[in-house]
């Protein structure tokens, strides 16, 4: 006979007892197991003295005898750590603990009273949370699960780090991930003379292994703190510059979609609308070759009125969009048609 696995059998426990009644396939879906798993696991429970009835019919399943509960909702120590993400069962899997975190649920739930039980129930059928940004793949991250067992023993790491002038090999003393917008960062101690706190992208990490450890963390280091405070220092650092634009009814609505708060301040110190609705705002923006294809993007629903230099980096790039748009589809400048274009239609 095959070995039932204990947590399992818990975890099926925990469900009679949260849930009531259910049938043999609902918690076959719910235990990601066959639906003969499910009988074999109701025997074993039986076998050990859970008393579990067997209600046949349409309407019928398996409940827990009334007045029965069991005691054993204690949670462990990695399912007390994974409730943080209760909300986010994405990251959750990321950081290795989608089924730990599945289980403290399933236990908190059978902890709760009816009452609270079923409002936390219809919380999570009525809220969700998806992190990752749209229209944009997740960053692969396969050495995340290693890296955020490090930030919880504290273990140095060595690490080789792809930045944007090359690969670096660094050995660094985790403090803590954040996930911002779908992606994850690493927050770290850097082993070297200046021992500063730096923030890594965790999917430029080409290579993770424990180098040693634990650590000392520093004395009364805050991770949300620096944070907040790493993000206003980046987003100062970045927009350093002011565009002057004229934007049309169409290019107000856009200028929050593509330019997220820095656009909605705009908008609200904006002049009034001229006699067509256009308006002029001053926009916070990046350097000048980032701004121009930013700014691009607003297509004919804006103009940029200045600074000049960023006026002729627009115009010019408009310039060689419209000459390389100016042929015929599938010709070149000079008239032939390009060898990569061909068409291949009703063959």
């Amino acid at each position: 006979m095959r070995p039932v696995r204990a947590d399992r059998l818990l975890s099926l426990l925990l469900l009679l007892q949260d849930r009531g009644l259910m049938t043999a396939a609902g918690l076959a879906a719910e235990l990601e197991v066959s639906v003969r798993t499910v009988y074999r696991d109701v025997e074993a429970l039986g076998a050990a003295g859970v008393p579990v009835r067997a209600e046949r019919g349409p309407e019928g399943g398996y409940r827990l005898v009334e007045g029965y509960r069991t005691r054993l909702t204690g949670l462990t120590d990695a399912e007390a750590g994974s409730l943080f993400l209760a909300g986010l069962p994405g990251p959750a899997g990321d950081l290795g603990l989608g089924a730990v975190l599945a289980s403290a649920q399933l236990k908190v739930e059978a902890a709760l009273p009816g009452e609270l039980a079923d409002q936390a129930r219809r919380v999570r059928e009525r809220f969700h949370l998806d992190a990752p940004a749209w229209f944009r793949d997740a960053d692969p991250v396969p050495h995340l699960e290693r890296i955020s067992g490090a930030v919880w023993e504290r273990r140095v790491l060595r690490t080789r780090y792809r930045r944007w002038r090359g690969e670096v090999d660094r050995e660094v003393c985790p403090l803590g991930l954040v996930l911002k917008g779908g992606i994850w960062y690493l927050v770290a101690l850097s082993e070297n003379p200046e021992n500063i706190v730096r923030t890594y992208r965790v999917s430029r990490f080409q290579a993770v292994e424990e180098a040693g450890g634990p650590f000392t963390r520093p004395a009364g280091f805050d991770l949300a703190a620096y944070w907040a405070e790493s993000s206003r220092r980046m987003e100062a650092a970045l927009r350093q510059g002011t565009a002057r634009l004229r934007l049309s009814p169409r290019g107000r609505k856009l200028l929050p979609m593509q330019f997220g708060a820095a656009g909605v301040r705009a908008l609200r110190e904006a002049g009034p609308p001229d006699g067509e609705g256009w308006v002029e705002v001053e926009l916070s923006v990046e350097s000048e070759a980032v701004a121009t294809g930013d700014l691009l993007r607003l297509g004919t629903e804006a103009e940029v009125l200045g600074p000049p230099g960023l006026r002729r980096a627009v115009a010019g790039a408009v310039a060689v969009l419209a000459e390389r748009y100016a042929g015929e589809e599938g010709e070149s400048r000079d008239g032939t048609v390009r060898p990569d274009e061909g068409r291949c239609v009703g063959r």
